[in-house]
């Protein structure tokens, strides 16, 4: 019988094991090959689940959100837009040369860079050079300056027109420009996240013509999203904007494929829609309206957005003896429970406020909880009043003093807005302040009445009102002594030298301590002299769907902010090792 030649010495190991496998019995073969099959598929097994256990879930592209907002956009334009629904779609079609970063801080958007001149005076911004708009024209500085000089022309009368007055544009170079202010404004670069039209499309529309272009409504930008196609009513009207994530987007592609907007008249449709499933998420509903609609919804969530708006109870002590008295300032704040008035008015969603200062955006206040100190708060009012002088008439239950020889009762009048808020907060105030023995009589306006008639001449003995920070929160317009006269916003008339230098240290100040040390100065002098009474900051409440991750909303200043990130934003997953994650 022949064999197989014996292997030599120079026979790799390989050729050696298969010469192997030739030389044994059939059985023999099946079972080591069998055991071989076994041992591939464990160890491909123990490969595959120890490779799962370490992947990370990374956004990926595609899905869709819809959107509702309550309104119709009109200008979906950066130099017009006005109404919340003209912003939302605006700060989606559109970019700025800054934008609100991921953790509240302002970083460059369409810039490259931007510095500062040592004499806070010329803001130098170089853009990116790989920027176009959704028709695929390159960006470049001209489109810049072309939008600035629509802005500050009077003849289109621009919402934003006020924030560059005075600004001179220099044109340096295709993607370099400058922005020269007649004096120094810390907060300018907060102007610069107006969003930027293409000079190509808008040069030739005269300003008769510019508020009638179709491309108000059918806007061409470089931002995030494109406009896919726009589903209109019978008379025109958009009803819903499909938009597209733009695949030649100078940062990286939106990890949403489809963001749909669509538009209803008030809030009782939007919720109606919301609930027959038709949109995804909503944002700056009536706070009293949201738990019980997401009542055993796991689907969605409230994002509650901090904003640097606060409400306040201002008053003005040239039409009230009572109200000059800083013992009767003091004890009307120690009576007001905040926590209650929060849950109360807002259902809790908001910050309770003892100074001008919104939380989030500054130096966070330290607890002024009425349970750390003795007594309720209307025990602790009595005190502060009997402490000033104050007497409680035993027959009228009112609180009297003489002042200048004159017998004066503590009673007075607040002023306000003629809307919900405004209205729930003034009687919680007034409920209070009764059973502390001060009768508050509360009279109410409509907006237009009560800026022309009330705010403007400055007649009201306590005015409830509202005021809009900005997110670099400029106190300047609210409470510096220049401001106390229309059209200035000094509602409290105050007047202090101390707060007026350190209100403009804020307003000029970059340097990071030097800023904080003049937000404390201002702060500690108004708790000191109580020219007005901080009651909450409201939230923005945006119902936002679980299945959209890597939402960010710090450092919003207003509701389309929250947009700011969409980019970011992602609905599909994929799994990589983590060396390959960015």
């Amino acid at each position: 019988m022949a064999h197989d030649p014996a292997p030599s010495g120079n026979t790799s190991l390989l050729d050696r094991l298969f010469m192997h496998f030739r030389s044994l019995h059939a059985s023999d073969s099946f079972l080591l090959k069998t055991v071989l099959i076994v041992l591939f598929a464990f160890v491909a097994w123990l490969f595959i689940s120890e490779s799962t256990k370490h992947q990370v879930a990374v956004p990926a592209y595609g899905g869709s959100l819809t959107e509702g907002v309550v309104g119709t956009p009109r200008f979906i334009n950066p130099v017009l837009a006005v109404t919340r629904a003209d912003k939302d779609m605006t700060a989606l079609v559109y970019d700025g040369i800054m934008k609100l970063g991921p953790s509240g801080e302002l970083v460059p958007d369409l810039a490259r860079s931007m510095t500062l001149s040592n004499d806070g005076l010329t803001y130098a911004v170089t853009l990116r050079d790989n920027v176009t708009f959704h028709d695929n024209t390159p960006l470049t500085a001209e489109d810049v300056f072309f939008t600035i000089s629509k802005i500050q022309d009077p003849g289109l009368n621009s919402p934003l027109r006020a924030s560059f007055e005075n600004v001179r544009v220099e044109l340096l170079s295709p993607y370099e420009l400058n922005f020269i202010l007649p004096e120094p404004y810390a907060p300018f670069a907060e102007s610069l996240t107006f969003g930027v039209l293409p000079k190509h499309i808008w040069k030739d529309a005269s300003n008769e013509e510019f508020p009638f272009s179709q491309y108000n409504s059918e806007p061409v930008g470089t931002g995030p999203y494109r406009v896919a196609e726009i589903k209109r009513d019978t008379s025109g009207i958009p009803e819903a904007y499909q938009l597209t994530a733009f695949t030649d987007y100078h940062r990286t592609i939106p990890n949403i494929e489809t963001l749909t907007l669509r538009f209803y008249t008030n809030e009782s449709q939007l919720l109606e829609a919301f609930s027959a499933g038709e949109i995804d998420s909503f944002a700056g509903v009536d706070q009293s309206l949201i738990d019980e609609l997401l009542a055993g919804d796991n689907a969605h969530h409230v994002e509650e957005i901090p904003l640097p708006r606060t409400f306040a109870l201002f008053f003005n002590q040239n039409k009230s003896v009572a109200l000059r008295d800083l013992s009767v300032r003091r004890a009307l704040d120690a009576a007001i429970d905040r926590a209650a008035l929060v849950e109360a008015v807002l259902g809790g969603y908001g910050a309770p406020l003892t100074t001008p200062l919104p939380p989030g955006f500054g130096l966070e206040q330290e607890s002024t909880s009425a349970t750390t100190e003795d007594g309720t708060p209307l025990d602790r009012a009595h005190v502060i009043l009997e402490d000033g002088g104050w007497k409680l008439n035993v027959d009228s239950g009112l609180w009297e003093k003489e002042i200048d020889k004159d017998i004066v009762v503590l009673s007075f009048s607040i002023a306000t807005a003629n809307t919900p808020v405004f209205t729930e907060t003034a009687h919680f105030l007034q409920t209070e302040w009764e059973k502390l023995g001060v009768p508050v009589t509360i009279k109410q306006f409509e907006q237009s009445d009560l800026t022309q008639a009330v705010i403007r001449p400055r007649e009201y003995e306590a005015l409830l009102f509202g005021t809009d920070l900005g997110r670099t929160l400029d106190f300047y317009a609210f409470w510096h002594s220049s401001e106390r006269n229309d059209p200035g916003l000094n509602v409290a008339l105050y007047a202090n030298i101390t707060t007026d230098a350190a209100l403009e240290k804020l307003r000029t100040e970059t340097d990071e301590a030097v800023h904080k040390e003049a937000l404390v100065t201002f702060i500690d002098e108004v708790d000191a002299e109580v020219p007005a009474l901080f009651l909450y900051s409201p939230k923005l409440l945006y119902v936002f769907p679980t299945k959209v991750a890597n939402g960010a909303f710090a450092g919003v200043a207003e509701p389309s902010e929250r947009f700011a990130s969409v980019a970011a934003w992602s609905i599909n997953t994929d799994s990589v090792w983590p060396f390959f994650k960015e």
